[in-house]
């Protein structure tokens, strides 16, 4: 017999859902066709060329950090920067503090023309 989360919560009283349910697992215990496909020796793939197995709803995953390569598990500092984040906003600073210059130079060059003016 199977049964479903909601089935068990209510008879349960609204506590949580047991690991077995008379006598049955859980996986005995989810509805049939509303679940993805589980695959129990999904390969994954570090961006550091690690590859290790895992249980997932994908056959393959790509990853970019892993534990063999996280600076928590190995000790060492690492910068992950994608499509150089950092060099980018480095280069909207300069160039608005270009602009910010620029915009001060002509007020002064302005200001300079009206004094002579008068």
């Amino acid at each position: 017999m199977l049964y479903c989360f909601a089935c068990i919560r209510r008879h349960t009283g609204g506590s949580r859902v047991p690991r077995a349910v008379a006598g049955h697992v859980l996986e005995d215990i989810v509805k049939e066709k509303i679940h993805p496909a589980w695959h129990g020796e999904a390969r994954v793939h570090c961006a550091c060329g690690n590859t290790f197995t895992a249980g997932s709803t994908r056959g393959d995953i790509s990853v970019e950090i892993c534990s063999n390569c996280h600076p928590f598990y190995t000790g060492t500092q690492k910068f992950v920067d994608t499509a150089g984040r950092v060099d980018k906003f480095n280069q909207k600073v300069a160039k608005a503090q270009a602009k910010q210059a620029e915009a001060k130079a002509r007020k002064e060059k302005k200001a300079e023309a009206a004094a002579a003016n008068v």
